[in-house]
């Protein structure tokens, strides 16, 4: 029973460390009103160097366009995915921002109405009191528009989950990933061209955890303890943050093109296109699900590694050997390589069988995700094993043996130079001589476990190096 305390013990610590925040905070009272929570967009929105001039912008409907109503497990709802004031939030952006002035266009009739309203007062307190009353001053005109809106919300786009059970003591997790989108164009006034786009998603996190024991203590004594809590990512806020993201997105591009300026000059608005473009690769070459890709910038591998073969032979007693050997491999295509091996291999079995071999092999390398750091790999070929064994008295020498070798492994990048890859490989050889021993049907083999360290040279002619540093292909 002590054991099963420790268990549920240590599950509990488990998840309550990892998000202790949401465990000791729980809701036991009303709260007050407070103001809004910030992003982490909206601190650097506060804090981004002022413009020369604030442009004048207007935003008439930056709306929801997914036309998507809240997923429920049963039933349905006529309530929408994500918030309706979706103009309210962006108008609230620029003015954090301080690049821009927005002007009142969303209800631009209530605005007009209540100008006439100034304006007929005005009229007939001029004729009755005051003949030189002055005219209501002219609205503020918008010199660039801001157009756009959500154009897209995914629900489930990763769910998943982990949990275990013994003799009553468990715990679980549960986790599911929605994604919004929002597109933000700025169209001149003038002339109505689209000066700039810019496109920004986020991810909305919904989480589970809990944690259970259920034990008879003693004769008819039942324990049962449950614990757990569900944090859902607000989606008011991660809507929030794709507009605010897009604002600043915004700002940045039309630096690089030359539409604004800050007010420090040139020396800053190089820092921020620098950085922002340092992002925008690296987020351009992230997969939906958060996944880095990195091109295969060179050609050619050197590969040095070390296994422990295990001969599969006529022998009752397996024992493992030892391998150390080199490799070069040539790049062929994006997920394919051709590989030449050579090692030095010592195959053991039985009480006293120890013999030495040269192996030599051509494979075909498959890498199942050839652009991300951490791939798994399968590979296959021919080969053939070389007797180093001199003692010919003690020991029959044997042929050149022919062989087939197939294998699976891990390679993980530690640089875009340096690789650390571990293979399990099966070989083949045709042949019941290798142990020294004829006995029944089956031919000899063995296994292969090994680890190596691959070097990368000879960058190819498909990767262009940047201005800024960073990387892509042509």
């Amino acid at each position: 029973m002590l054991f099963f305390r420790r268990i549920f013990l240590l599950l509990l610590l488990g998840f309550n460390l990892n998000s202790c925040g949401t465990y000791f905070n729980q809701p036991i009272q009303q709260q007050n009103a407070r103001i809004g929570e910030l992003t982490p967009k909206s601190t650097v929105l506060q804090e981004f160097p002022l413009p020369i001039e604030p442009v004048v912008v207007g935003v008439y409907n930056f709306k929801d366009q997914t036309g998507q109503y809240k997923s429920v497990e049963n039933g349905s709802t006529f309530s929408t995915a994500v918030s309706q004031g979706a103009t309210t939030m962006l108008v609230k952006a620029l003015e954090d921002s301080k690049w821009f002035t927005p002007i009142e266009r969303e209800n631009l009739g209530n605005l007009l109405n209540e100008r006439n309203i100034i304006r007929t007062t005005r009229e007939e307190y001029r004729k009755n009191n005051n003949p030189n009353e002055p005219n209501l001053p002219p609205l503020l005109y918008a010199g660039v528009l801001l157009e756009g809106g959500i154009i897209s919300y995914d629900s489930n786009i990763v769910t998943g989950g982990l949990g275990a059970r013994y003799f009553g003591v468990g715990g679980s997790t549960q986790y599911r990933e929605d994604r919004i989108t929002v597109y933000l164009r700025a169209v001149s006034t003038s002339n109505g061209k689209i000066l700039k786009t810019v496109y920004v998603s986020k991810t909305i996190l919904s989480q589970a955890v809990n944690a259970s024991l259920f034990r008879y203590v003693n004769f008819q004594r039942l324990l049962e303890v449950e614990t757990g809590f569900t944090k859902n990512e607000p989606v008011q806020l991660a809507m929030k943050d794709a507009i605010e993201k897009s604002v600043e997105a915004l700002i940045i591009e039309g630096i690089e093109d030359k539409l604004w300026s800050t007010k420090d000059g040139e020396q800053t608005n190089k820092a921020l296109i620098e950085v922002y473009q340092k992002e925008k690769k690296l987020e351009e070459a992230t997969l939906l699900y958060d996944r880095e890709q990195t091109p295969k910038d060179f050609q050619n591998v050197f590969s040095a590694m070390g296994s422990a073969p295990l001969l599969n032979g006529d022998y009752s007693k397996k024992r493992l050997g030892l391998s150390y050997g080199l490799g070069y491999s040539r790049k062929i295509t994006s997920n394919l390589d051709l590989s030449l091996k050579a090692n030095h291999l010592t195959l053991e079995g039985g009480n006293t069988y120890s013999k030495d071999f040269v192996e030599a092999s051509l494979n075909a390398d498959i890498f199942i995700l050839p652009y991300e750091k951490f791939t798994p790999y399968v590979y296959g070929g021919v080969g053939y094993l070389f007797d180093l064994d001199e003692r010919q008295n003690a020991i029959r020498k044997i042929n050149p043996v022919f062989k087939l070798q197939v294998g699976a492994g891990l390679l993980f990048l530690v640089s875009s130079r340096v690789g650390i890859k571990a293979f399990a490989e099966n070989n083949f050889t045709f042949s019941d001589e290798l142990d020294l021993a004829v006995n029944g049907k089956r031919d000899d083999f063995y296994y292969n476990f090994g680890i190596g360290l691959n070097y990368y040279f000879g960058r190819s002619s498909t990767v262009k190096i940047l201005d800024t540093g960073t990387k892509t292909l042509e």
